[in-house]
């Protein structure tokens, strides 16, 4: 299998949709002249216009769009997943697929958000003036390292990314529980969690406290 990005004289997908219906989707496209069969890759995250994993792409040809009105599956899982559509050239055991920079090809097909449950604790001495917070973080799915962050503020909870001291974390989190290594803060500080940028990360993920 081979790649080759899209010259303006090459044949390209265009017009990807999509039909979501009874937990299914259905994809459909206008196929290029002269292109009889596509590949079809899902990832978790937007391609970038690379050369995708050749594993996980499926051959997909006019005849079968043409009997089955599209390419239909079952919605699964959750978050967000990306399903590319590759021009295939040739045919045969070195099949020539297109890549396409603009992401025409590519769309998005949610299961509904992901949650992300967090919860923080706080332990400290009758005397102190410092005390220890422990982190916890549980998404339904692993998530990297800056989709989120904590704040910390003195005198109260932070209500917003902007309300307090900002701190990124530095390692990714694995699906299931993660507990952070223990942070010392000042006994009138506290801590909350958000996401480093709300708009793109909120669409995907549902942040939720634990009670």
């Amino acid at each position: 299998m081979r790649f080759q990005p899209a010259e303006p004289d090459s044949p390209v997908i265009t017009q990807l949709t999509r039909t979501i219906q009874d937990g299914r989707c259905t994809l459909r496209w206008i196929w290029p002249t002269g292109v009889d069969a596509v590949y079809i890759g899902c990832t978790p995250e937007p391609p970038h216009g690379g050369e995708p994993e050749r594993r996980g792409l499926k051959l997909y040809t006019r005849a079968e769009y043409k009997a089955n009105h599209g390419y239909s599956f079952r919605i699964e899982g959750v978050g967000t997943s990306y399903y590319t559509v590759y021009a295939c050239l040739e045919s045969g055991s070195d099949p020539l697929l297109i890549l396409q920079p603009d992401a025409d090809n590519t769309a998005a097909v949610s299961a509904g958000r992901a949650k992300i449950r967090y919860a923080i604790r706080y332990k400290s001495g009758w005397l102190s003036k410092r005390k220890t917070v422990q982190i916890h973080v549980s998404p339904e799915v692993p998530i990297g390292e800056d989709v989120l962050c904590y704040v910390k503020k003195s005198g109260g909870p932070p209500t917003s990314i902007d309300d307090g001291i900002r701190y990124p974390f530095i390692t990714p989190f694995a699906a299931g529980r993660n507990e952070l290594p223990p942070i010392e803060i000042a006994k009138e500080e506290q801590i909350r969690l958000f996401f480093t940028d709300r708009q793109l990360y909120g669409a995907v993920y549902e942040l939720m406290p634990e009670t």
